[in-house]
């Protein structure tokens, strides 16, 4: 039986789970909900779109609803109040706010007997794990976390959520003589801002405050305020037709030493044309998890650690140890 999706959000994020749920044949996507106005969008798949006010009334109809909104300013109030009426996964990525983020989740899924998977993604989510693997298998090593160069979704998205901004693309840039000093084996203590830039691109309303602008992106909390950020303003036609494409990527890379002094190194890399096409990817893999996690009646909050890596394929448990252990 096909897994019933709703998508609650229909941005970037959102339309990626539609455009990619149909290479999921044992998903079925039931309906997409929006904050607009519904009859101002139109489904590429045809399903209906419903405003968001009216969610609970698909309690039923739903078995995992995918939320595809923003960190900064959506999903702290959306995944507690979602995970209450359904079976959630999402892609809540600030990281110095996951503890507090699962803990309200967490509630809200217990309180309605439903199983919400919060924090997936490439990172977090892939990278975490990659992190959590190297660290036990060398713990004498270091682990260090490139970004980039990309388009970060949730940070352009925090800069769109400022008063007076139209539109926002931020690219987050590796510090290259940081990543060659880590595979060179240094292992050298690094800041945050130490390895990545910020660089943004910005429209924003006619006599808006640049500088105010400006000054708010770069002091941001969590997201701009420990890095060498640039803030460039542009007209909303220049950002479309140059930074339109979501291009991202990055590198987890684990250095460390076994035996006597001998050098082993763990490294993941992603390079991605499309960011919200990925994410949506990863997002639906867990969906499919999450439907499998509330048939056998589990609830409370998930993260990618406590997911067997089985619930994500939809291939048998046999087929997968005999074509891929």
């Amino acid at each position: 039986m096909s897994a019933r999706i709703g998508i609650y959000g229909y941005g970037n994020l959102g339309r990626g789970v539609e455009s990619e749920i149909t290479k999921n044949p044992d998903l079925q996507l039931a309906a997409i909900f929006t904050r607009r106005p519904p009859e101002s969008l139109r489904a590429r798949s045809g399903v209906p779109i419903v405003h968001e006010s009216s969610a609970a009334e698909w309690e039923n109809q739903i078995d995992v609803m995918i939320l595809c909104g923003g960190s900064a300013n959506d999903l702290p109030a959306q995944g507690p109040k979602l995970a209450k009426s359904f079976n959630t996964v999402d892609s809540f990525d600030t990281h110095a706010d996951i503890p507090s983020y699962f803990k309200s989740v967490d509630a809200s899924a217990i309180a309605g007997n439903h199983i919400s998977i919060v924090s997936v993604g490439w990172d977090p989510g892939l990278f975490s794990l990659l992190r959590l693997y190297a660290g036990a298998i060398i713990p004498n090593g270091h682990t260090y976390t490139f970004w980039g160069k990309g388009v970060s979704q949730g940070h352009s998205s925090a800069i769109r959520g400022i008063e007076g901004v139209v539109n926002a693309v931020q690219y987050t840039v590796p510090v290259e003589d940081a990543m060659n000093r880590v595979r060179n084996g240094e292992m050298p203590e690094l800041a945050a801002g130490e390895k990545h830039l910020r660089v943004c691109y910005v429209a924003v309303t006619e006599n808006a405050d640049k500088q105010r602008i400006e000054r708010d992106i770069q002091r941001m909390p969590n997201y701009f305020a420990d890095y060498d950020t640039t803030v460039h303003f542009v007209t909303n036609d220049e950002l479309e037709a140059t930074h339109g494409k979501l291009t991202h990527g990055g590198n987890v890379i684990h250095m460390g030493t076994t035996g006597d002094m001998n050098n082993q190194a763990i490294e993941l890399s992603l390079k991605l044309d499309s960011n919200p096409e990925f994410t949506a990817s990863i997002l639906l893999a867990y969906a499919r998890a999450a439907y499998r996690l509330s048939i056998k009646g589990e609830h409370g909050a998930r993260t990618v650690f406590d997911i067997p890596p089985i619930l994500l394929t939809r291939m048998a448990e046999k087929d997968a140890v005999r074509n891929l252990l």
